[in-house]
C-alpha cells in the first residue's frame, strides 16, 4: 500500500470533487454532450451563473475541464481521461447491467 498512497490519495481528492451533486452533473452533461458554455448550463441546472462558475473553477483547478474561450463565450470540455473513463461506469447501467 505505501508504494501506492500518492495514487490513492490523488484519485480519493479527483472522486472528492466530482462528488458533489452540481460538478457530477456538470461532468456529466459535458461527457454527454461532447462540451458546452455556462449559459447552456444555467438553463439545463436551474442554477445563477456565479453558481455555476465557482463549480467549474473547482473543476478546472482540477484539471478534469477546460474552456476554451471564442469572443465573450467559454465552451468547457472534458479534459480527465480518468472522469472519462469512470463516467460510462456510473452512468451507462444498460452495459454495466449484470
Amino acid at each position: 500500500m505505501q508504494q501506492n498512497t500518492q495514487e490513492f490519495i490523488d484519485m480519493a481528492e479527483l472522486l472528492k470533487i466530482i462528488a458533489h451533486p452540481v460538478r457530477l452533473c456538470i461532468v456529466h452533461g459535458l461527457w454527454k454532450n461532447g462540451g458546452c458554455n455556462v449559459s447552456h448550463m444555467q438553463d439545463c441546472l436551474g442554477l445563477p451563473q456565479s453558481t455555476i462558475s465557482q463549480h467549474l473553477a473547482k473543476l478546472r483547478a482540477a484539471g478534469i475541464i477546460e474552456g476554451t474561450r471564442s469572443g465573450l463565450e467559454i465552451h468547457y470540455d472534458l479534459c480527465q481521461d480518468t472522469v472519462r473513463r469512470l463516467l460510462p461506469v456510473l452512468f451507462d447501467r444498460k452495459e454495466n447491467a449484470l
